[in-house]
């Protein structure tokens, strides 16, 4: 019911309140609604939208210092590169919040996600493994999962 109220919302944002137009925006918006149920059922786990907004004040804080530290190492090559893999065994469940985890931390400039071992965890490629990666992604899994409501943590 929720994801219908938002998208016959959108739908209104858009195309604005005429009345001959709802018609179509309430086929609009149960057509979004049976594709958006198909594509991504709903989970157990409520969202904690405190702690997604730690986590996106936390990702926009990294981005631009790991976008720094980049530019950094690109423009004075006399910076030592030490790329190199890092493993990283994840908590999160398979599925969409790993998939989102993933995206996430290779948005973040310095690491890219490479794929999984044998044992699941992520193969992340780093321009500089002498940084504390592992403890970073740590920090992003945890707010991750308090965000998606996977742990009983509020803090």
């Amino acid at each position: 019911m929720t994801r219908g109220a938002i998208y016959l919302g959108f739908w209104l944002l858009l195309a604005g309140t005429d009345l001959a137009d709802l018609p179509t925006g309430l086929a609009a918006a149960v057509a979004a609604t049976w594709t958006s149920l198909r594509l991504l059922p709903p989970g157990s786990g409520r969202f904690r939208y405190a702690a997604l907004a730690r986590l996106a004040l936390r990702f926009g804080q990294e981005s631009i210092m790991g976008g720094v530290n980049v530019a950094r190492l690109a423009l004075n090559p006399r910076l030592p590169l030490r790329t190199g893999f890092v493993v990283y065994p994840v908590c999160l469940p398979t599925g969409m919040p790993r998939n989102i985890f993933g995206a996430m931390t290779s948005s973040m400039p310095g690491t890219l996600t490479a794929g999984t071992d044998a044992n699941g965890a992520l193969i992340y490629h780093c321009l500089n493994v002498d940084e504390s990666v592992a403890a970073q992604l740590s920090i992003d899994e945890g707010l991750l999962l308090q965000g998606i409501g996977e742990t009983d943590d509020d803090a």
